[in-house]
């Protein structure tokens, strides 16, 4: 009897516990820890685990120039004379206005939406040379980039839509943007979706954040294009509970570029460094390290009919089997 009832009271204490955490999913500002406000939708997710880059994707280390610039709404010019002995008087700089005009005063206007710089230079130059014969060569310059933006949205410490410098990777848009990630960021979700047709494929890049920040790893650290998404939904409360487990489906292997010279070797194959959940002076029972040795505890010892540990045997010269041996530079 006083056996069910502990059961009973802990059964209680379990539901109680498991209201508490779910009570908290939707508390505090913004929906609270575990808020589905910032959850990633279905399609978003079986995108994010079924989409590869586009062949030849710009990244960090691999950054490539954008295209000729197009003017749209929202850009300002600046048209004027290159000699300063012009009589060509115009307005100061040319707002790009909604219906894609800009406005040459006494000159009339002139459409300029959807046109490069040097197209847009080569219809002024030719406005002016029937109304002006004198006004000489009138140059066209860029000052004001408003119009090419892109968009860091989710859970980020200051969300919102940011000018384009044509530089940006996704780190400088989370970090160097929007403030950083806040408490209720998922680090192992983040997806970068770029803007395609109403009936044509998505794009959408899973991103690794810690991969990236950790690690160095600039594969998925992609150059920001106008009218990116980078979206940052909030951590679930499995992922926050399990948080150290890996999405296999996105994980990459990482591999030192420098390996240390002491580093141990499979002797059997001369494949360089061990894995880590393995290395020759190890006992069975031991669990494996980056490098550290555990102090002996109170755990089980190896018993007399485990085989006996490998031993290494460090050389005092030469170079350990799997390696290069490392030149000066210069030489």
């Amino acid at each position: 009897m006083a056996r069910h009832s502990r059961r009973r009271r802990r059964a209680v204490a379990l539901v109680l516990l498991l209201a508490g955490l779910l009570s908290g999913c939707s508390s505090g500002p913004g929906g609270g820890r575990f808020s589905s406000a910032n959850a990633l939708t279905t399609s978003a997710q079986e995108l994010r685990l079924a989409s590869g880059p586009p062949p030849g994707i710009a990244r960090e280390l691999e950054k490539h120039p954008a295209d000729p610039y197009v003017i749209e709404p929202g850009d300002v010019l600046l048209i004027q004379p290159a000699s300063l002995d012009s009589p060509l008087r115009l307005p100061g700089d040319q707002v790009v206005l909604p219906d894609g005009t800009i406005q040459l005063g006494q000159y009339g206007h002139l459409s300029v939406a959807g046109k490069t710089l040097p197209i847009i230079e080569g219809e002024v130059n030719a406005l002016f040379k029937t109304k002006l014969p004198d006004a000489g060569v009138v140059i066209v310059r860029l000052i004001t980039r408003d119009s090419k933006v892109f968009y860091v949205l989710g859970e980020v410490n200051s969300p919102g839509a940011f000018p384009l410098r044509g530089r940006e990777t996704v780190l400088d848009a989370i970090a160097g943007n929007a403030g950083g990630l806040n408490t209720n960021a998922s680090r192992r979700k983040i997806i970068l979706s770029r803007p395609t047709g109403p009936d044509s494929c998505r794009i959408v890049l899973p991103v690794h954040y810690n991969a990236i920040v950790q690690l160095g790893d600039a594969t998925t650290n992609y150059q920001i294009r106008a009218g990116d998404r980078v979206f940052v939904p909030a951590r679930s409360m499995w992922e926050d509970l399990c948080g150290s487990w890996k999405d296999k489906k996105t994980a990459c292997p990482q591999t030192p570029c420098f390996p240390r010279q002491d580093a141990p070797t499979d002797t059997a194959n001369k494949s360089g460094p061990l894995p880590l959940a393995h290395t020759p002076d190890m006992t069975p029972d031991q669990p494996a390290t980056m490098g550290i040795p555990i102090p002996p505890g109170p755990g089980p010892k190896p018993s007399d009919d485990l085989p006996a540990p490998s031993k290494v045997t460090p050389t005092t010269t030469g170079t350990p089997p799997g390696y290069e041996p490392l030149q000066p530079p210069g030489v």
